[in-house]
């Protein structure tokens, strides 16, 4: 994700937008008819689109898109009661960031008021919930699962 837009490139730009956006667009359009009345779409975003990160303008404007097509869809979907909801993690251990400089996990660490990582069972979780009948009467929200990084 380090890409300055001094030295951003045509290809990392549409790999990246290609990946987070058309990908997104073109599987739910293909998806939708397989999809029942009254179901559950979960879109994954990422709390990039909420924040200013050095190097992240591209990732995060990408994700900021698929947080667009959610409220878009969100409407459109109504008359099917098709609930359209995005998932934005914030830091989670995965071998991604496993593998991560220890200067920038330790980085993102003080930055959550959790002071520490996710667990990517916390992601699972919260798709649980989002999909399940428990979240009936909600639709178009962006759930944040990032240990309270964006909230304060």
């Amino acid at each position: 994700m380090n890409q300055p837009i001094t030295t951003v490139s045509e290809e990392v730009f549409d790999t990246t937008f290609n990946v987070n956006t058309r990908a997104v667009v073109f599987t739910v359009q293909k998806a939708l008819p397989l999809f029942r009345d009254g179901g559950s779409i979960i879109l994954n975003s990422s709390i990039a689109h909420l924040k200013g990160l050095p190097g992240g303008s591209i990732y995060s404007a990408s994700k900021a898109a698929v947080r667009s097509f959610a409220r878009g869809w969100t409407v459109e979907l109504k008359d099917r009661r098709i609930r359209v909801n995005i998932l934005s993690p914030g830091p989670i251990d995965t071998p991604f960031t496993q593998n991560a400089p220890s200067e920038w996990k330790d980085r993102m660490t003080s930055m959550v008021p959790m002071g520490r990582f996710g667990e990517p069972k916390e992601i699972a979780t919260a798709v649980l919930f989002l999909e399940s009948d428990d979240s009936s009467y909600i639709t178009g929200i962006d759930l944040c699962v990032d240990g309270g990084l964006t909230q304060v």
